[in-house]
């Protein structure tokens, strides 16, 4: 019996390009969001915020501080994501982000809001889960840099740990008089 399947490849450069347009529209989303938040007036949107939760169970100085936080927050998660830099950090700080803006849209039943934010977290698990494709970035740059300083200097390097080494066992040995 033979099968009849044709074979199909994802190439891990097409998955690389994938997450960083992925990574790049989802950066540009949260950048704007937090940039047209400040520059139309945040003390405006704070107090829209103020007013959409007035029923909900938590208190108005918590919403205020909160709603204060939220476009900075944005628009620095924002850069960060899109340019690539400290990613995994600026993808998690966004998932909690999330996470506190899906309480306040769920303490007032707003379900049509926190459905839609299903979506940007499903973006942005697929964004953390797929971090080792994040080639085309300032982290991955970064990282490339400091590796071929570290590189370039093996011997002087692996001296410099042979003596700490070295000194930590005889630091030990002066703390522990029992072992000499």
């Amino acid at each position: 019996m033979s099968e009849n399947r044709s074979h199909i490849s994802i190439k891990p450069q097409d998955i690389a390009i994938a997450y960083l347009l992925l990574r790049i529209l989802i950066g540009v989303n949260y950048f704007n969001l937090g940039f047209t938040r400040i520059v139309d007036g945040l003390p405006g949107f704070v107090e829209r915020i103020v007013e959409q939760l007035e029923d909900s169970y938590f208190p108005e100085f918590l919403v205020r501080i909160n709603s204060y936080l939220v476009p900075p927050v944005e628009l620095s998660v924002g850069v960060l994501i899109t340019i690539g830099l400290a990613t995994r950090s600026a993808l998690i700080a966004t998932f909690i982000l999330m996470i506190i803006l899906k309480m306040g849209v769920t303490s007032v039943q707003n379900w049509a809001a926190a459905t839609s934010m299903l979506s940007y977290a499903i973006v942005l698990f697929i964004l953390l889960a797929g971090h080792g494709f994040n080639i085309y970035s300032l982290d991955h740059w970064r990282k490339r840099k400091q590796t071929s300083a570290d590189s370039s200097m093996p011997n002087q390097q692996s001296q410099n740990n042979f003596f700490a080494k070295f000194d930590r066992k005889k630091r030990r040995r002066q703390h522990r008089p029992y072992l000499n």
